[in-house]
């Protein structure tokens, strides 16, 4: 099995630099596709509402991913509180929207990645990471001079800036974005970000480029690749299609697709009629068919 690419760039004296030029950003940042400009240094928010300290709402081991990212002890997960996305379905809103959480310094959050480490995780588990990536990668550094040796996984919303993904490549060992709409007048309807179906498409282009499909050790367990999430919506079946007939044409190889029916009116999703219940079966199943017929494979279905 390879060893974490970050170790590569630690050795070399990339990491720093990634680091000190993605911290910079903070003064006017532009990590995001939202373009804030923002100086989170002095205290000034964007759309994501985070700070010049990275804020959590948590971090376990977590037994509800995907059975390569699980595995027996558990992904090392640490949930990132606000979000560049915010949809209004989130079924973690009072992480995204309401912000439940704290901040720490970027030398605990590494010190939070040896401890899971330490408990058997399998990987690092970055979750809604992007509005603190600078702050991630210095603690990423902190972390592996200390001896942090497992894999980075970094599980976004796919609403990720291309030209901050080709900074941070050889950070990341595992790709776990979600592809949520392909039609943009349901971003513009249902989040923050209206112009979400281009960036996702191009952020997970950049992603395969970087790690390619998903590769398993011996034990079924992840060591790097891309692995796709998309959360069936209802009544949107043809949406559904197009992401999937999407990545069968852009992908040179079949990677991980996760296609998953657990859809619920969460948050503010009782306010609009048409996605205030969950997909049905047959919904889920044409999805997921067409998925398996276009070459996917997901544990789910």
């Amino acid at each position: 099995m390879e060893k974490p690419s970050y170790l590569k760039l630690l050795k070399s004296g990339s990491l720093a630099e990634i680091k000190d030029f993605l911290l910079q950003k903070l003064q006017k940042c532009d990590i995001c596709p939202h373009n804030c400009l923002v100086d989170r240094t002095s205290g000034e928010k964007g759309k994501c509402n985070g700070g010049s300290l990275p804020k959590i709402s948590g971090a376990f081991p977590h037994f509800g991913e995907e059975p390569p990212i699980t595995g027996k002890n558990g992904s090392g997960t640490i949930f990132f509180t606000g979000c560049n996305l915010r949809c209004v379905f989130c079924q973690n809103y009072d992480i995204s929207h309401l912000e439940a959480g704290f901040e720490i310094s970027i030398a605990e959050l590494a010190d939070i990645m040896i401890k899971l480490q330490a408990r058997g995780c399998h990987n690092i588990n970055l979750v809604t990471p992007t509005h603190f990536l600078p702050q991630i990668v210095a603690a990423v550094e902190i972390a592996a001079e200390k001896g942090l040796h497992i894999p980075i996984v970094y599980n976004s919303s796919g609403y990720e800036k291309p030209e901050t993904l080709k900074v941070v490549e050889g950070v990341i060992d595992i790709y776990m974005p979600d592809f949520k709409f392909f039609d943009s007048s349901l971003s513009e309807r249902f989040t923050i970000a209206g112009n979400y179906p281009d960036f996702a498409k191009r952020a997970i282009r950049e992603m395969y480029r970087q790690v390619g499909p998903l590769k398993t050790d011996n034990h079924g367990i992840a060591y790097r690749g891309l692995l796709i999430r998309h959360l069936v919506m209802p009544g949107h079946v043809h949406d559904s299609r197009m992401i999937v007939k999407f990545l069968s044409e852009t992908l040179p190889e079949r990677t991980y697709l996760n296609i998953m029916c657990q859809y619920r009116p969460y948050y503010l999703a009782q306010k609009f009629p048409e996605i205030n219940r969950s997909p049905d079966y047959r919904e889920c199943l044409e999805v997921a068919t067409f998925a398996k017929r276009l070459g996917f494979f997901s544990e789910d279905w």
